[in-house]
């Protein structure tokens, strides 16, 4: 079977209020205690299965869980079982029955979770919803994680109601979107608990060693792979492709709120920030290579992805300034400057977990699910009987005639056969890559605003290349992809140098060592532009593969 669920985190401060909200209803209370299964070489975990015994009050539950056709389905197998006692006899015939025989290793006890839930339904006019409120503690090892987290299943109706209800408690209490399941953070601690195990205490290394693991676990979420093929249509595929650049903003939004560590670990960091604004802009970059094959957003939906990423971009030159262009002078000799420390200009945690950002996440994940196609265009209406009737004729003597009849001939209607959709793509990122090659064969002559128009192009134009890679062919996208990373490659550091300029351009009043900087910038700067310029000539003689 399958479930529809929505998994929200619920901040310590709000945790009071949620669960007095829950309990003014008909609420039950139970004690959950997990054990998950998986072998050491993580195979379960690998193929996307998770697998577990449950002790729900006296009884005892086996439960096998994947994942299902979106973001907010689940496909779960539940057999009652006597006592902890695992039995995969009972997969025989079934789905799972071949990845389960594929497994190599042997399974051992994993990781486990203890929580107290409290269970409650409530209603919308779209359907019903259980409530579940978990709280408790991931363990694995010796490491714990802290589970807080209302879940919002549906029992019946539409997918609607979900996104109705959770996000009227969102609002309310102010709950983060988290699209990590319980046994994906516990397999992630239970990997770190080994790591860390590992680790030979005499080692003079071994405190930097357990630091760097502990910072890989709390890794941002770079962008990853879609794949899509000829049997979906654009709108499908649309959905497809927002699912995953939602994914990427929802998971770093995640650490930027602390959802595990506040108060404790600073996980969230500034690459987080930037891989967030990465899977806005794959997803502004989407809409328009779906442009008028789907029908648009929500008008909350694209106006939010505009202003959150202007929100989460403002101290974006202060970071590349800090980590990637001062370090960069300083090996190069520029004389140390010190200078007062800038205001801060942006709360990433306070951003990340706020009501606004947090209720446009939900906005654009319930449309992500039912991309819809563009709405048919509107038939004109017929003239009025007074439009059409013509005027009647007479003879000469004065009596009418006879109407003239003019017919009406309606052609044999033949529906146009949908062009596959490879084709659709290719062509548009034909057009595309055009007018990139086209404008970069003037790079060097184009001044600045011209230039960041044309890297915002050449970004879109890439990323337009990676949600259709699986239908393009792989052997001649490779060096293409190659070239046009040239460019962008060479475009960022034109644009991050440009804005440092101006920076060090107004330093030299008061610290004189900023000379140093302009002159590296300036001939870093010429030296990037003319390979720049060869980049883009080597990418307008690429023979386009993709029509």
């Amino acid at each position: 079977m399958s479930e529809q669920e929505l998994k929200l985190h619920v901040p310590a401060v709000a945790r009071r209020a949620v669960q007095q909200d829950i309990r003014q209803g008909n609420a039950s209370r139970i004690r959950l205690r997990a054990l998950y299964f998986d072998t050491p070489g993580r195979e379960l975990a690998r193929a996307r299965i998770a697998l577990r015994l449950r002790q729900e009050g006296r009884d005892w539950v086996q439960t096998l869980k994947m994942p299902g056709a979106d973001a907010i389905t689940r496909v779960e197998i539940n057999h009652a079982r006597p006592g902890p006692v695992l039995d995969l006899s009972v997969y025989a015939g079934t789905e799972v029955e071949a990845p389960l025989s594929a497994i190599k290793g042997e399974l051992g006890l994993c990781y486990e979770t203890d929580v107290q839930r409290l269970l409650r339904q409530v209603r919308s006019r779209h359907g019903t919803i259980e409530l579940a409120y978990d709280t408790g503690v991931l363990r694995a090892g010796t490491l714990e994680l802290p589970i807080s987290e209302l879940e919002f299943e549906l029992m019946s109706g539409r997918p609607a109601a979900i996104f109705a209800v959770a996000r009227r408690w969102q609002q309310r209490h102010g709950l983060v979107l988290d699209a990590r399941s319980k046994s994906e953070r516990g397999d992630a601690l239970a990997s770190l608990a080994r790591e860390l195990a590992a680790l030979d205490a005499d080692d003079p290394d071994a405190q930097v060693r357990r630091g760097t693991a502990i910072t890989r676990f709390w890794a941002p979420r770079g962008a990853a792979a879609v794949t899509l093929d000829d049997t979906l249509t654009p709108a499908q595929a649309m959905g497809r492709v927002a699912a995953e650049c939602l994914d990427q903003v929802a998971r770093n939004a995640a650490v930027l709120a602390e959802v595990d560590t506040l108060g404790v670990y600073p996980a969230g960091q500034s690459e987080h920030v930037h891989q967030l604004r990465v899977g806005m802009r794959r997803l502004r970059s989407a809409w328009r290579l779906f442009d008028g094959w789907t029908a648009p957003p929500p008008a909350t939906v694209l106006q939010g992805v505009r202003t959150h990423f202007a929100a989460f971009g403002q101290s974006r030159d202060q970071d590349v300034l800090n980590e990637t262009v001062t370090p960069v002078l300083l090996q190069a000799g520029m004389p140390v400057i010190t200078f007062e420390a800038p205001p801060v200009d942006i709360d990433a945690q306070a951003i990340a977990a706020g009501k606004a950002f947090q209720g446009w996440l939900l906005d654009a994940l319930e449309w992500s699910l039912d991309v819809q196609p563009p709405s048919p265009a509107s038939a004109p209406e017929p003239m009025a009987a007074s439009d059409t009737a013509p005027e009647p004729a007479f003879r000469l003597d004065g009596s009418a005639t006879a109407p003239a009849i003019t017919p009406t001939i309606i052609p044999l209607a033949t529906e146009a056969k949908p062009q596959p959709l490879h084709k659709l793509l290719g062509n548009r990122l034909h057009r595309w890559h055009a007018k990139v090659a086209a404008q970069g064969k003037d790079f060097a002559t184009l001044d600045i605003p011209a230039r960041h128009d044309l890297r915002k192009r050449g970004k879109r134009l890439r990323y337009g290349l990676s949600f259709a890679e699986s239908l393009l062919p792989k052997s001649r996208l490779r060096g293409y992809r190659k070239l046009l990373s040239e460019v962008q490659d060479r475009l960022g550091e034109i644009n991050d140098l440009a804005m440092a300029k101006d920076y060090y351009q107004a330093c030299v009043g008061t610290h004189p060592q900023a000379w140093f900087a302009l002159g590296w910038i300036s001939a870093r700067l010429d030296k990037l532009i003319a390979e720049a310029q060869q980049a883009f000539d080597r990418l307008a003689d690429t023979k386009p593969f993709w029509k």
